[in-house]
């Protein structure tokens, strides 16, 4: 039976995942059982879709309500499904590998040996993946949003494009540690001195990473003051490719950063990981010091033949890192031509996801 309960997770997890969902291989049965006792495997398998609660489970699974509320309650304090208040009843959602369990179990930023055999089994099962089954993007799931205080004057800043928008419509906002850096540095990996509480959350998400997985509670001053030490440290503002319903924003490196790398393995990053900007650089300021070719995380610059950064707009995530580490202000950014708004909500980028998929 515990055999059959991880094979059955395979396709479980498939449904739930675009990338990274099950596999039959040995590094997917290495990581699920180190995750997943065979019970809470089960009762993985048997979750709907849907957000769902202990009593829509039990009758699912035949079970005892009372005892399967708590089970859910410590597989979500484990991160390995989701949980919060909706007055008073408890409800539950499943969540893939990837985004998902795989970040969630780091959040705590606890450095346990457990923690540190996670993290190599995690590494082990995505190089395992890709080597089988390259990620591909074929429409942006994620986009960038540029740091607002670069942009030039007279260029148009939609809510969507702005990280204040977020913190302003939310009363409840936290942070947690940052999966990528945090994985990495357990497997003894250089975290290059980056900030690791950079991962923020907004309502429900928020309630169930304060309940659940160690974060932190912010106002909103706080929150502002945390992402003003993102933007010194040169990290690139990330969220959900969705005008509304965002839940989550990032903070991410290209040294770390799961999104980051998979992106920069794309032929033309540019085109799934944007922000709708572009750099200008004033040549009058510039001092051709190379400070925003030493910070551009997507390896957009070069020196030119007049001492004066060339950008390729093909790898340009349109950030505004360069613009953040430059001193002269020789930098601004400036709306990008032909570039489209993101869907409305998640519904109309699962439409656009399969779309892009069928082409």
């Amino acid at each position: 039976m515990d055999e059959q309960v991880y094979k059955d997770m395979i396709e479980v997890m498939n449904k739930r995942s675009i990338a990274y969902g099950g596999m039959d291989i040995p590094e997917f049965y290495q990581v699920v059982r180190a995750l997943f006792s065979p019970e809470e495997a089960e009762i993985n398998n048997a979750m709907p879709q849907n957000t769902f609660s202990a009593a829509d489970l039990a009758e699912i699974m035949g079970r005892d309500e009372a005892e399967l509320a708590g089970k859910l309650k410590q597989m979500a304090d484990k991160g390995l499904c989701s949980t919060y208040l909706k007055g008073d009843l408890r409800l539950f959602r499943s969540v893939p590998l990837l985004p998902g369990i795989f970040e969630f179990v780091f959040m705590r930023g606890t450095t346990t040996d457990r923690d540190k055999e996670l993290a190599h089994y995690i590494k082990a099962y995505k190089d395992a993946w890709e080597a089988k089954s390259p990620v591909v993007i074929p429409f942006p799931l994620q986009r960038v949003i540029t740091v607002n205080e670069t942009v030039a004057t007279g260029n148009q800043i939609h809510t969507y494009d702005q990280f204040k928008t977020y913190i302003e419509q939310n009363d409840e906002i936290a942070v947690a540690t940052c999966y990528c850096r945090h994985a990495d540095l357990l497997r003894g990996e250089d975290t290059h001195g980056l900030p690791m509480q950079t991962c923020f959350t907004f309502a429900r998400t928020a309630q169930y990473q304060v309940e659940c997985l160690g974060g932190k509670k912010l106002t909103k001053q706080e929150a502002y003051e945390i992402l003003e030490t993102c933007k010194d440290a040169g990290l690139v503002h990330m969220t959900h490719n969705t005008a509304e319903g965002v839940n989550y924003l990032c903070n991410c490196d290209r040294w770390h950063c799961h999104s980051i790398k998979t992106v920069l393995k794309q032929p033309k990053p540019a085109a799934v990981f944007n922000s709708g900007f572009e750099p200008q650089f004033n040549l009058d300021r510039c001092t051709a010091c190379e400070i925003c070719l030493d910070r551009c995380p997507a390896v957009a610059l070069v020196m030119g033949e007049e001492d004066a950064p060339v950008v390729d707009l093909d790898r340009c995530f349109g950030c505004g890192v360069c613009a953040t580490g430059c001193d002269d202000e020789a930098v601004t950014m400036l709306t990008k031509s032909g570039h489209k708004p993101p869907p409305k909500d998640n519904k109309e980028l699962m439409y656009a996801m399969s779309a892009s998929f069928s082409n």
